[in-house]
């Protein structure tokens, strides 16, 4: 398709070693690829993990690029900070707007900068909820997390509409209090509307009130760079290189087209800002009262227990629901036999399994943990399904792949002569 100078690839599906034959393609073609992290939990009551930072600079190295992503939001919770087991959300939740939330957010910000090669920027997210008793507004709080770290901002524009469908929140102000020459680009993404909430999807074409917010924000400053995510159903290539030209158009055509982009677009040199601003903020107490809130916020949502006080019960529930669909999307890509095997009733097996197993690592243990509640407690009627999700199962449970170990390929030769007679 002409005219694409970048991507973003989702970190965490990239291997260092083995860069998909796409992307190489598109580097030997010029083009910069961004690793953009969904998993560090920049904003969560822990430090981030150094496995975590290790592997976000690898992919950074490996594929030449000028910057990294990550989000300010939280993903997990739990864990010895708060002596109970860790969930994960599998998903970006919002940190509250609050000094505590933002002394540690810096913290983590400033850990993340010192074990990037490369400049870090950080995106707003999209939410369904809000949390009560916040301090600041969202603008005032990226100002400040902006002066305190040195850190580049990625600006959504999509996610400013969604919370101000789903929170209230004016995304003319936002852009009023943003530090807009801290910007090193632009999101755009769209999403559908359903009873009253909006869904952040990257599935659907980008709506002209996604496109307004980015002509506003083109106003004040010409962004380096915008880009549309789409993430699925992804239309025919000619109306895909339309809606990328109506946002070109619409950053363009907007009163600031000429004006000189802000000024931190990060630099090909790989070479990380040491210039930041240093912030020696005690941090321990703040991250304690963070991990309490963000916890009992999280086993809200994905165990069952009571709502927190202060939260909208009926909008906790339709985010419960919505992680939940995700989940069970999400593992049927990482482990697509699971829907093959099960056909039509894999969703409502998965989700009646979810409603009493938190998630508490990454999707694929899920998805063996999910194959092997089944094998346990199912109620699978079908013996050639039993038989092929054990066999499934048995293949990735263990230290080696099933197949690869005499024994089991053995027992397994002598379980199907069996079957057979």
């Amino acid at each position: 398709m002409p005219g694409i100078d970048w991507v973003e690839a989702v970190a965490e599906n990239v291997c260092p070693g083995h860069i998909p034959d796409s992307l190489q393609r598109l580097r030997a073609r010029g083009v910069t690829v961004i690793p953009h992290g969904v998993s560090l939990g920049l904003g969560g009551a822990e430090r981030p993990d150094e496995d975590r930072l290790t592997a976000l600079a690898e992919r950074a190295e490996a594929l030449i690029a000028p910057l990294v992503t990550e989000h300010i939001a939280f993903v997990r919770a739990g864990g010895p900070l708060t002596a109970s087991t860790r969930l994960e959300a599998g998903h970006l939740l919002p940190v509250p707007r609050t000094r505590d939330a933002l002394d540690v957010l810096c913290e983590n910000i400033r850990i993340a900068q010192a074990a990037l090669p490369v400049p870090l920027a950080v995106e707003n997210i999209a939410a369904l909820i809000s949390w009560p008793g916040e301090e600041m507004t969202e603008g005032q709080f990226l100002y400040d997390l902006v002066d305190r770290t040195g850190v580049r901002l990625l600006i959504d524009v999509a996610n400013l509409h969604t919370n101000h469908v789903n929170r209230g929140e004016d995304p003319a102000k936002a852009l009023d209090e943003l530090p807009v020459e801290a910007i090193a680009y632009v999101h755009v993404a769209g999403g559908f509307e359903r009873d009253g909430v909006w869904h952040d999807s990257h599935a659907h074409a980008v709506p002209p009130a996604v496109l307004d917010i980015l002509a506003d924000l083109a106003s004040r400053v010409r962004p380096p760079g915008v880009l549309l995510e789409r993430d699925e159903n992804f239309p025919e290539p000619a109306e895909l290189e339309r809606e990328l030209a109506t946002i070109r158009e619409t950053v363009e055509q907007s009163p600031n087209a000429n004006a000189r982009p802000s000024g931190v677009r990060a630099e090909t040199s790989g070479v990380r800002d040491q210039g930041a601003p240093q912030d020696n903020a005690d941090t321990e107490a703040p991250r304690q009262r963070l991990a309490l809130a963000q916890t009992a916020l999280l086993s809200a949502l994905v165990a069952g227990t009571p709502t927190p006080e202060g939260f909208d019960r009926s909008r906790l529930a339709v985010q419960a629901r919505a992680l939940a669909s995700k989940r069970a999307d999400v593992v049927a890509k990482v482990a697509p036999e699971l829907p093959e095997f099960l056909a039509g009733a894999y969703r409502t097996h998965f989700l009646a399994y979810a409603n009493d197993h938190p998630m508490t690592d990454g999707y694929r243990h899920d998805a063996l943990a999910f194959a092997e509640h089944l094998l346990l407690h199912g109620r699978l009627e079908d013996a050639d399904v039993q038989r092929q999700l054990s066999d499934w199962w048995l293949e990735r449970s263990g230290p080696a792949p099933l197949s690869r170990r005499p024994a089991a390929r053995l027992a397994r030769a002598t379980r199907r002569v069996l079957l057979r007679r």
